[in-house]
């Protein structure tokens, strides 16, 4: 049997029942990468004879009578987290000989969890791209089509799983670097609420390995079904033992609806900055059309929803005053040049993210209050709906662009070119206001690459839009693998 494309949940219950061992299925993910990977390039960092070990060691473990939730099931892990003995570079080649002596909590979670680490996948120079390709390990391409990206920064991941290489990986998320890559792979994500999983260990080399809390970035999980989401994120939920000093243990609140019936749903497929392509628009109202079918209640508007405009604006100003926060102080006092000599008429996304640059601690504190307005406004809307479905980017996988230049870029959204990082507003609606979001397959294009749509919840209701992605799962189906 290929086990390549099972569940994590149904490789599991293979190894329960005596039908494989973690042994075989290490050794065939490895077969099926080093057969297929020299075209995809998503295992970046290989690591199979410590893999081989560990699964030696999960075997032997459930021979004395041990179950635990990942025990013996390959997985992979994104380059940006760090592994003890294996480089962690985000893709920066100044950094590329350096190697962590610990592993990041996360990684230390999955093994107490029992998983078999394969190695690591790719992603984009400091993960600052919605694509995956650095001078250290190349470009990492999308399994349904080589021409073009897998996403970022993320893409790495999304790639292994779309090609059967490990039935997890774990990534992370400031700008749909989780959600991007699973919705152009045609595979599953997670952006967990803000916080609620531990980040330390994920961090640009050389800084310390230290618990911090972000104001915008979290760190999730990656699969090829909804219900794998939430087995890895049992995995992954809970506080930093040293910020806490308590075991990792915590409690989220279950979904709020089991039956699709009685989801209240709002579906947006507009927004005031950027056009909707014509295959991510079909992917929303695939997905509306199901949670009709399915007896949900559909909206298409709410004087409810906080202002999108508002929202981008807000998002974009929060993530560049992070991003430029620590360039040297020449390049920071050109980019101080440059927005003061903006037109004060300029509201661009462009002169935004100018301006976002060069933040006092003055303005990113107004921001922020501006941003606890917008928490309470979803508040709101939540108390009203259960979920909210909309794009994750305007487009499908697009050809890889290189352009060292992120500015000068161009996305072709049906024909008419938009500014490249305008497609990030969909992904920062749910990232600004630190709120959970799960990415799910809702199709093909008419090119026949994958299609996915994000299913936004409450702030720390993660159960309700998982349940939500299992339920469309069983509507509309879910991962194909590419042929």
């Amino acid at each position: 049997m290929d086990w390549n494309f099972q569940t994590a949940e149904e490789l599991a219950a293979a190894l329960r029942a005596g039908d494989v061992t973690s042994a075989e299925l290490t050794d065939e993910a490895i077969a099926r990468i080093e057969r297929h990977d020299k075209a995809i390039n998503a295992i970046c960092v290989p690591d199979f004879d410590r893999a081989r070990a560990a699964a030696r060691d999960a075997d032997q473990a459930r021979a004395r009578g041990e179950d635990r939730p990942l025990l013996g099931i390959p997985v992979t892990v994104k380059e940006s987290y760090d592994i003890a003995g294996l480089p962690t570079t985000w893709g920066m080649p100044p950094h590329r000989d350096y190697v962590p002596a610990e592993d990041a909590v996360q990684v230390s979670r999955l093994r107490s969890a029992g998983a078999v680490v394969l190695g690591k996948t790719n992603v984009p120079l400091g993960l600052q791209d919605v694509q995956s390709f650095n001078e250290i390990y190349g470009t990492t391409n999308n399994p349904w089509d080589h021409a073009r990206t897998p996403g970022g920064s993320s893409g790495g991941s999304a790639a292994a799983l779309a090609s059967g290489f490990g039935a997890l990986s774990i990534g992370s998320d400031i700008g749909g670097s989780l959600r991007t890559p699973a919705h152009f792979c045609g595979v599953y994500a997670h952006k967990p609420s803000l916080g609620l999983a531990a980040n330390r260990g994920m961090v640009p080399p050389p800084a310390p390995a230290l618990p911090a809390e972000s104001d915008l970035a979290v760190v999730g999980p990656m699969a090829r079904s909804a219900r794998d989401l939430t087995l890895l994120l049992d995995v992954m939920a809970g506080p930093d033992p040293l910020t806490l000093g308590v075991a990792h243990d915590l409690t989220l609140p279950p979904a709020r609806h089991e039956r699709l019936g009685d989801f209240r749903v709002l579906v947006l497929d507009e927004h005031p900055l950027i056009a909707t392509g014509s295959a991510v628009r079909a992917g929303v109202n695939r997905v509306a059309d199901a949670l009709v079918e399915g007896g949900a209640r559909v909206e298409r508007h709410s004087p409810l929803l906080p202002d999108l405009t508002e929202a981008a604006v807000l998002y974009t100003q929060l993530l560049f005053s992070g991003s430029a926060a620590r360039l040297p102080v020449q390049a920071y006092e050109e980019l101080r040049l440059l927005a003061a000599g903006l037109s004060a008429d300029d509201r661009s996304l462009d002169a935004t993210r100018l301006r976002g640059m060069v933040f006092s601690h003055r303005d990113w504190v107004e921001a922020n209050g501006r941003r606890e307005l917008h928490r309470h406004g979803w508040r709101q809307l939540f108390a009203e709906f259960d979920a909210v479905v909309c794009p994750i980017t305007p487009t499908a996988a697009f050809p890889h662009d290189h352009n060292p230049d992120l500015l000068g870029r161009r996305l072709d959204i049906d024909g008419v070119e938009y500014p490249y990082l305008d497609q990030l507003v969909w992904a920062g609606l749910a990232t600004m206001p630190g709120l959970p979001a799960t990415a799910v397959p809702a199709g093909r294009s008419p090119e026949g690459l994958p299609v996915g749509v994000q299913l936004i919840g409450p702030m720390f209701e993660d159960r309700t839009p998982l349940r939500l992605a299992e339920l469309l799962e069983q509507e509309i189906g879910g991962f194909q693998a590419p042929k």
